[in-house]
């Protein structure tokens, strides 16, 4: 007898009839199928309320051929280690075997692919496929779901954690600022969605649909919940960067009841952990606790002032051969800086933590400072340290700028899209760059933030710069797991109280970042209304309380669209985590003044915040 889920659950039993129908009975739910069909029934244990119709249908597909089945076998149903395993077989167009197995366990299901043959792998679905029935029946068969809301564990634009069941749900590391692309803020998120019903009954729990594999296995870039007409599937989008040449087995689709939403992420990093594939990294230092001064928004809004013709309190100072104002990244220097941390000091407003953000380097692949803004930024970063403050560096990630372009990824012209975390070549140099950031012997700068994981090459055509580097597996989900644990890794051999803040969400991710940040706030939910910010932030660090519980959380504060909401946002940000202040002079999107009174109430939040540190 195991536990979980509301309590103890006993194994599961079959109980079958002459007419090659058989019923799996568990704690918490019930299957039920005929052997000659190609999917089964989940229900409530007294098998009175179906939950799912679940396709046992699933597809491999190729590059040069569609994962196409035909003449299914009837199903299997054997006792196998205390669990009850439905297989199916079929022959398909791809592959020379192809197995589905549903393992009906205690307390979940697990619903899994096994193939043999050759060729590499565009995408993988779970849960439907396409098939030809022997009645003539042709297409793609989906699972059947009877409920009526999805829950996304990932900030979107527009803003819909709870959304109807029939809409898409993607979770992955390609995304950006692009319409249908923002659902990549957190790379990756934990990769499970809620299903449930508005009316949730006692009798009718929610259910966790999540992707389970080791980290070095999630060589997809996306995860889609994909529906139709009540019906869904899942697919894995592997984009031709992954070889099988044998046998393969892909990741397992795991449906579990779960008390509520939220609880859903909560199960799937137990599952992950269960298989001993999270390995939280070591506590970050005390320092890393303080309140953070990120001069992003201050860039920003001083960027909007001086396109307006404001007054930002220094000379415009246009850079050389710029004939428009400058744009926020072009005011990141230390002149700037050290006026906007001067005017916070004169309202005690005292970060421990200062984030130099975008753009303080003058090629963003190859990380030297920009002379012309930071013209001896490690003496900036000495003055820092002497006042008692921490420096993070803003750090772009997957930005191949002034890499040679045998260190990256390639556009079959030869062009260099993305740095190469399958060559060993790029990791060491990208270990050189980390150690003359962070080194004493070199900037001195004490971490980073890293940006932009959402930007992960994503492409068929792409080709990384050794073959077996990118038909290994090395892509996607995998891929940035590498690229972070370098970075990670180099940052703690050259000082070992670094600190990484990363936007990767996923427990899988756990050891290659010391503090999360929630990242950019959103604007509107699908009607069209303004979300407000401090909701975003709430519902953001509870994903994050959930799939990282023992990383702390940069709550971060941009963009904000008005003085109101960013005080409101300030003030609610040492409930969740550590508070981030962006804006010193102005709000950007409002053009409003930052008033004295806004500082002091910022100082003494702070001071409250501190007094929790030291209790």
């Amino acid at each position: 007898m195991t536990t979980g889920h509301d309590g103890p659950h006993d194994a599961p039993a079959i109980t079958t009839d002459e007419g090659g129908r058989f019923v799996v009975r568990a704690g918490h739910y019930a299957v039920r199928g005929a052997r000659g069909r190609h999917r089964v029934e989940v229900t409530d244990p007294a098998g009175d309320d179906v939950r799912f119709t679940l396709s046992l249908v699933a597809a491999a597909h190729r590059t040069d051929v569609d994962d196409e089945l035909w003449l299914p076998q009837p199903l299997e149903v054997d006792e196998l280690d205390g669990t009850v395993v439905v297989t199916a077989r079929a022959r398909s167009a791809a592959w020379q075997e192809h197995v589905v197995r549903l393992v009906c366990a205690p307390d979940a299901l697990r619903l899994r692919l096994e193939i043999s043959g050759q060729g590499r792998i565009t995408d993988v679905t779970l849960g439907g496929g396409p098939m030809l029935l022997a009645t003539g029946a042709a297409g793609t068969f989906r699972s059947g779901a009877a409920f009526d809301t999805v829950y996304s564990p990932v900030p979107s634009e527009p803003h819909a954690p709870f959304r109807p069941a029939a809409a898409a749900v993607q979770l992955g590391v390609v995304g950006d600022a692009d319409p249908g692309r923002l659902n990549a803020v957190f790379s990756p998120p934990p990769l499970v969605v809620g299903l449930g019903r508005r009316e949730r009954t006692p009798a009718c729990p929610w259910y966790g649909l999540s992707v389970v594999c080791a980290v070095q296995d999630a060589a997809f870039t996306t995860v889609r919940y994909e529906p139709l007409d009540g019906a869904f599937l899942m697919r894995l989008t592997y984009e031709g960067h992954t070889a099988v040449d044998g046998r393969w087995t892909s990741p397992d689709l795991v449906l579990r009841p779960a008390d509520g939403p939220e609880d859903t992420i909560d199960d799937h990093r137990r599952e992950l952990e269960a298989a001993g594939w999270v390995h939280p990294a070591p506590a970050p230092p005390r320092w890393a606790r303080e309140p953070i001064f990120c001069g992003w928004g201050a860039q920003v809004s001083d960027a909007v002032r001086l396109a307006r013709g404001g007054d930002v309190g220094l000379p415009a100072g246009v850079p050389a051969g710029q004939d428009a104002a400058p744009s926020a990244a072009d005011l990141a220097t230390a002149e700037r800086y050290d006026r906007w941390l001067g005017i916070l000091a004169e309202h005690d407003v005292r970060p421990g933590t200062v984030v130099v953000d975008d753009r303080w380097q003058a090629r963003y692949g190859t990380c030297e400072p920009d002379t012309s803004k930071w013209p001896d930024l490690r003496a900036w970063i000495a003055d820092r340290h002497a006042d008692g403050q921490r420096v993070l560096l803003w750090f772009k990630a997957w930005d191949p700028e002034g890499l040679p372009a045998e260190l990256c990824v390639r556009t079959p012209d030869g062009r260099p899209v993305a740095v190469d975390p399958g060559n060993p070549a790029y990791l060491d140099r990208l270990g050189e760059i980390v150690h003359g950031l962070l080194s004493p012997e070199g900037l001195d700068a004490d971490g980073f933030k890293l940006d932009f994981t959402q930007r992960a090459p994503s492409g068929s055509t792409l080709r990384a710069a050794t073959d077996d580097a990118t038909h290994g597996g090395v892509w996607g989900i995998a891929a940035l797991h590498r690229l972070l644990s370098t970075i990670h890794r180099a940052a703690h051999e050259a000082k070992p109280d670094a600190v990484v803040v990363t936007q990767a969400m996923s427990p899988l991710f756990a050891d290659v970042g010391d503090i999360v940040r929630l990242n950019d706030v959103l604007e509107r939910d699908p009607a069209g209304r303004r979300v407000g910010v401090v909701d975003q932030l709430r519902y953001r660090a509870e994903v994050v309380r959930r799939a990282l519980p023992h990383h702390l959380q940069d709550t971060d504060q941009w963009p904000m669209p008005n003085r109101s909401e960013w005080a409101a946002y300030a003030a609610e940000q040492t409930a969740h985590g550590i508070p981030a202040l962006y804006y010193v002079t102005s709000i950007d999107n409002s053009d409003e003044d930052v008033r004295a009174e806004d500082l002091a109430a910022v100082a003494e939040q702070w001071r409250a915040y501190r007094r929790t540190l030291d209790s």
